[in-house]
Order: C-alpha cells, then structure tokens, then sequence
C-alpha cells in the first residue's frame, strides 16, 4: 500500500486559499509558508505535493529576482 503524501493537505489548503482570494498569492503566504515548511521536512520525492511546488518556487524566484534586477544563481 503506498503511503499518503504527508505534504498534500497543505497543497489542498493553498488550492482553496487561492480560489477563495482571486489567486492572489499574496492572500495566501501564511499556507504557502505552511507547505515550505511541510517539504523542508521531508527529503526529496517523498511527497508528489512538494516536487510540483518546489518547481513552482524556483521558478516564482526567478521572476521576482528578475523583476528586481537581480541575476539568479545558477544550481
């Protein structure tokens, strides 16, 4: 039997959060801090919920640096 993604409900919570506030991620870092907090703790490709999200903030992180300015460091 597989195990449940320990990180989903989090990414649940942001999906509502982000209906209920007109995807304005703005309304919804205290859950989107919630889940970084949730994929800190697990190592990577324990939760399916994570790999997509961090994805996701590499790549708001390049766009904010962008914005900025700022050149991204480079893995």
């Amino acid at each position: 039997m597989a195990q449940k993604d320990p990180c989903q409900k989090y990414a649940c919570e942001i999906q509502k959060c982000l209906q209920a506030n007109n995807y304005l991620e703005s309304k919804c870092e205290a859950v989107l801090q919630e889940m970084r907090r949730c994929c800190a703790r697990f190592p990577k490709g324990r939760s399916i919920s994570c790999s997509g999200f961090e994805l996701q903030e590499k790549e708001r992180e390049k766009q904010v640096s962008s914005s900025h300015g700022f050149q991204a460091p480079k893995p």
